[in-house]
């Protein structure tokens, strides 16, 4: 099926979900007449981006080419993390110095089981941009894509955040989806299984 899509889009048809076929599919949804040339993945995007699940990684992938036909310079700043990893951010602006970044200890962040990560915006010259407009723009690419952005969120807004939420988890409240991947991850279950 993906071959068919590819084919019909103009893309190489090799039945791998890549980039330029989700730029290609982005673009025919949103109306983009001309294919644009896939954009390189940045080597810090690229390791972090390998960390996610592999249905994740697809969607990653995407949404810097969305951001790059935008012209937005976007980069994965951070993938899955570790339990440990949770719980030293979570300490900061509690126990650690620093401002709170997080409401979610280990085991409570989509980023431990693999299926969220998140973006930082680069200006024209490479530098970071903690704070920029173009952050809601990207918000927008990413949940045409199928993307939850946590710019959306009510309890803390987190403009750079991007998750993909499982099918079997659509109507689950968030703290029953957690429990269901903290199990899954215990057992050794595919998360989108």
């Amino acid at each position: 099926m993906i071959r068919e899509v590819q084919a019909r889009l103009g893309c190489t048809a090799d039945g791998k979900a890549g980039p330029q076929t989700w730029a290609a599919i982005h673009g025919h949804i949103f109306g983009t007449s001309r294919a644009v040339p896939a954009v390189g993945v940045d080597a810090r995007s690229a390791t972090n981006i390998a960390t996610l699940h592999p249905k994740v990684q697809d969607y990653a992938r995407a949404l810097i080419q969305a951001a790059a036909q935008q012209g937005i310079a976007i980069k994965v700043i951070s993938g899955t993390r570790t339990y440990d990893e949770q719980n030293a951010l979570y300490a900061k602006g509690r126990t650690k110095p620093g401002s709170v970044v997080t409401n979610a200890r280990a085991g409570y962040s989509n980023h431990n089981f693999g299926i969220a990560f998140d973006i930082g915006v680069f200006d024209a010259r490479g530098s970071y941009l903690e704070e920029s407009p173009l952050y809601k723009v990207v918000g927008s690419l990413g949940a045409g894509l199928g993307l939850e952005w946590g710019g959306n969120w009510k309890t803390i807004e987190d403009q750079p955040h991007f998750q993909l939420r499982p099918t079997w988890a659509s109507l689950l409240s968030v703290a029953h989806m957690l429990a269901e991947l903290r199990f899954r991850q215990g057992v050794g279950k595919d998360v989108f299984a």
